[in-house]
């Protein structure tokens, strides 16, 4: 926990001092690349919660996630179709999925650990 804080805070720092531009043309690959790797973090989130995270899972998802998802962007625009709508629609649909589940995990933690607490007083 404590890397992931220490890399977010670099991240911003970085971010911050070196403001790094790009064409408005790429808005909408790096928009849905930026979707997808929300969708790996939150996931990544939800496996740390469940016990059941994997580095190597969480870095080829992120990584492959982006590039699928930038890649669909590019090929319809090519085409001329808009199939950047599938990324949308699946990752955004597992983002939100990822963030019900994880509202879940701490929310029956914490009556969990209010419930235990409660016996105890008893």
């Amino acid at each position: 926990m404590l890397f992931a804080l220490l890399g977010i805070l670099i991240g911003v720092v970085v971010g911050l001092i070196l403001p790094i531009t790009y064409s408005p043309t790429y808005a909408l690959y790096i928009s849905v690349a930026i979707l997808a790797c929300l969708d790996s973090v939150f996931g990544g989130v939800r496996a740390n919660l469940e016990n059941t995270f994997d580095t190597r899972i969480f870095i080829s998802g992120f990584f492959g996630n982006a590039i699928l998802a930038a890649f669909l962007a590019y090929i319809g625009d090519r085409l001329g179709v808009p199939l950047y709508y599938a990324a949308i629609f699946a990752f955004g649909g597992r983002l939100f999925d990822n963030f019900a589940s994880i509202r879940r995990i701490l929310l029956f933690k914490r009556g969990a650990r209010k419930k235990k607490e409660e016996i105890k007083e008893e």
